[in-house]
C-alpha cells in the first residue's frame, strides 16, 4: 500500500497560509483538535506548525504572549521545510518518520501540496493489517528460517479449512529463526491444526483469542 492511497486530500485537510498569525493558527489548532498543520505559501508546502510549537515560542519571546501572537505569522515559525512524502512511498515507512511529528504533508515534484498523513490513519492500517479489528485466534510460533516455510505454513492452514485474518513474520537472523504471527478465524479445528504446526516443526508459543 502506497501513502496516497491512506493519504488526506488537500480538500478535506486543515492547512493556514503563510502570512496567517499565531493568534489564527492556534486558534484552528484547538478548534478542531489537532496537533499540526501544514503552511502554505502561493499552495506549495514551505514548513509545519505544530501547537506545541507554537506554545515553545511564545514562552521564548521577549514581548507579552498576545503580542507575539498576533504579530507573529505562521511562516516565521514553519518547521521541517523539507520533511514531507511525495505519495509514491510505501506506507509503513510513515511509522518511523510520524515518531517526532503527528503528521507529515504530502506533496508533488514542485512541492505543490496535494495531502497530509497522519499519525493516526498509519497507526489504524498497521491494526488492521495485524487484524485487531476482528475476532478470532491469535497464534504465535517460530520456524527455523528456511526457503518455502511461509509456502507449507499455507498449504496446512488450507488443509485444515483455517480462515487467516492476518500474517505477519518477524525475522531473528542472528538466530537464523522467523517468528510468526498469524491470526485465524476461530473455529473447531484449532487444536489439530496447531498439533499439525508442531509436528512439521513450528514452534507454537502462544496462543491467544481476542
Amino acid at each position: 500500500m502506497f501513502v496516497k492511497s491512506i493519504m488526506i486530500a488537500k480538500e478535506k485537510s486543515f492547512t493556514v497560509d503563510y502570512n496567517a498569525s499565531l493568534k489564527e493558527t492556534l486558534k484552528k489548532l484547538e478548534d478542531f483538535s489537532i496537533d499540526g498543520v501544514p503552511v502554505l505559501k502561493d499552495g506549495k508546502y514551505v514548513g509545519m506548525v505544530t501547537r506545541y510549537h507554537v506554545y515553545e515560542c511564545f514562552f521564548e519571546a521577549p514581548q507579552d504572549k498576545e503580542t507575539y501572537l498576533a504579530n507573529t505569522t505562521a511562516g516565521e515559525i514553519a518547521t521541517r521545510k523539507d520533511f514531507y512524502l511525495q505519495g509514491e512511498e510505501i506506507f509503513e515507512k510513515t511509522l518511523v518518520l510520524l515518531k517526532d511529528m503527528p503528521i507529515i504533508a504530502v506533496v508533488d515534484e514542485d512541492l505543490k501540496y496535494l495531502g497530509v498523513v497522519t499519525r493516526y490513519d498509519v497507526l489504524e492500517q498497521f491494526q488492521s493489517a495485524f487484524g485487531m479489528h476482528r475476532k478470532g485466534v491469535r497464534i504465535a510460533f517460530s520456524s527455523v528460517e528456511t526457503e518455502g516455510r511461509i509456502a507449507r505454513l499455507a498449504e496446512i492452514a488450507k488443509v485444515y479449512h483455517e480462515n487467516i485474518i492476518s500474517l505477519s513474520t518477524f525475522d531473528e537472523t542472528d538466530k537464523l529463526v522467523r517468528r510468526i504471527v498469524m491470526k485465524v478465524e476461530k473455529n473447531d479445528n484449532i487444536d489439530k491444526f496447531v498439533k499439525k504446526l508442531e509436528s512439521v516443526g513450528f514452534r507454537v508459543l502462544d496462543i491467544t483469542e481476542d
